[in-house]
């Protein structure tokens, strides 16, 4: 009968076809350090891709959170850049790891998932202005580029974030001009940022000249660009917004105009899939 894969010397068999013993470890035993190794390699990436969410929950429940997440889900991707790709789903699945936050971490989540999109995702070329005008607007269908992300996010943490990496950041500095004798356990006592309160924001995630950004966006620019990517025409995604707006006394043509001068200039604009 053959042995069960638990068996410690089938797998002792096994790790040997792939890794040599040395003179103080059997092959299974140097498997398991690399097993080790990698484990907290994605832990680690996790935790440097996702300093928002971290500061949301706090970090020993973050390092709880990630162990979680990565033991329901495991990497399906050659690229450790798609690790947190299915993080959202699970805290929407299992909203105990954010509570009592947990609006507030899927906004950060989706939020700093954006970046990593951003940050290497797909482009497409970018459609010129003189395209764009040739082509009457009950017409003209636009696409976005795949590396942008649009989000409508009911806490400000653009903000929120910005001021975590800055205090990330000025604690490294603090430690690197430590003494040499400075326990380690001091690293962990800082001052948490505090969390953003509430707020309706709109923004567009994107990346430019190989550097990524994040914009602030009007509402009614959001529903324009929102619409595009559900290929509505031109002339009826404006029309929407504008009929929409609660916002008076606006030039609405002339405010369009701007945008998509804007939109065209940071490369946003492509044919429709």
């Amino acid at each position: 009968m053959q042995k069960r894969w638990t068996d410690g010397s089938r797998m002792d068999e096994l790790a040997a076809a792939f890794i040599k013993p040395n003179d103080r470890l059997s092959s299974f035993e140097r498997l398991e350090i690399y097993s080790r190794q990698y484990w907290f390699r994605v832990l680690d990436c996790l935790w440097d891709d996702f300093p928002g969410l971290r500061a949301v929950v706090g970090e020993r429940k973050f390092t709880k959170l990630t162990t979680g997440y990565l033991t329901r889900y495991q990497s399906n991707s050659y690229t450790l850049r798609d690790l947190g790709n299915r993080l959202e789903q699970f805290l929407r699945e299992e909203p105990h790891w954010a509570a009592p936050r947990q609006e507030l971490a899927l906004d950060m989540v989706r939020f700093e998932w954006a970046q990593v999109v951003a940050f290497d995702g797909p482009s497409k070329p970018a459609i010129s202005p003189d395209e764009i005008l040739d082509t009457p607007a009950g017409k003209l269908r636009l696409g976005l580029q795949p590396y942008l992300s649009l989000l409508e996010l009911n806490y400000a943490v653009d903000d929120f974030l910005i001021a975590v990496k800055k205090q990330e950041s000025e604690v490294l500095r603090g430690e690197a001009s430590n003494a040499v004798g400075s326990a380690p356990s001091e690293r962990n006592h800082r001052k948490g940022s505090r969390p953003p309160k509430r707020e309706k924001i709109y923004l567009a995630v994107h990346r430019h000249d190989n550097m990524l950004y994040y914009k602030r966006l009007d509402p009614e620019a959001f529903v324009i660009l929102t619409d595009l990517c559900r290929g509505v025409t031109l002339e009826d995604a404006c029309a929407k917004a504008v009929t929409a707006s609660n916002c008076t006394n606006i030039d609405w043509a002339a405010q369009i105009k701007e945008w998509f001068d804007d939109w065209s200039a940071l490369g946003w604009l492509c044919r429709p899939l």
